[in-house]
């Protein structure tokens, strides 16, 4: 099926482009969205007259698009998740909950806008992709952890693995700190009971 493009669209062409789609991605996706029409000759035509007017509402767009994504671009977000101590979700983080975290910190994004380059299921960094516009995309980071406490270690460069290899190794120095009393007060039994044992052969001496 041919449409023509009303806008960029990522792998398919720019705005004006006839080009050849399958029925199905028109039907569901390019026409009820507005990003094309089918292409027809009344509508090539219509387009025409009015490709001056979609061509300075694009630009317009695209230079709204460019301000926001430079004060996007860079943004770390926190998701607070509950997980296993391997670093496993219990659950996935999900466009939507992208969108929330950016829009609870005054940036306007739609859950379609965000792009997953794979299902976030681990805690620790990850990088997300926010469509702002057909030609202007911004990067943000998710900080995904269990408590605002680790992602503050985790945006200082920690990882979940460090992280619990620093606890386990303060665990294990907790446990032999506590062997060492219990072995120091053994050895303070053992001289006062040689101690005691000196003082009865003394007194028996006598």
């Amino acid at each position: 099926m041919q449409v023509i493009l009303l806008e960029r669209v990522a792998k398919l062409g720019q705005m004006g482009e006839v080009v050849d789609v399958k029925p199905g991605y028109a039907r569901n996706y390019l026409l009820p969205q507005g990003k094309a029409l089918s292409a027809s000759k009344a509508n090539i035509e219509a387009f025409e007259g009015q490709k001056a007017q979609l061509e300075a509402q694009n630009l317009e767009t695209k230079k709204e698009a460019e301000a926001m994504s430079d004060k996007l671009n860079g943004q770390q977000f926190i998701v607070i998740r509950s997980a296993s101590d391997s670093g496993a979700l219990y659950g996935s983080v999900t466009t939507r909950d992208a969108a929330e975290v950016a829009t609870a910190e005054g940036f306007t994004v739609d859950r379609k806008q965000v792009v997953l380059r794979s299902p976030i299921k681990d805690l620790g960094l990850h990088e997300v992709t926010v469509v702002l516009h057909p030609e202007v995309e911004a990067t943000i980071q998710l900080n995904v952890a269990r408590s605002p406490e680790e992602a503050d270690l985790q945006a200082a460069g920690k990882s979940i693995q460090e992280l619990a290899a620093e606890e386990e190794a303060a665990a294990e120095f907790e446990i032999s700190e506590l062997f060492d009393d219990i072995g120091s007060a053994a050895n303070d039994d053992e001289d006062l009971a040689e101690a005691v044992e000196a003082q009865e052969d003394d007194e028996a001496k006598a």
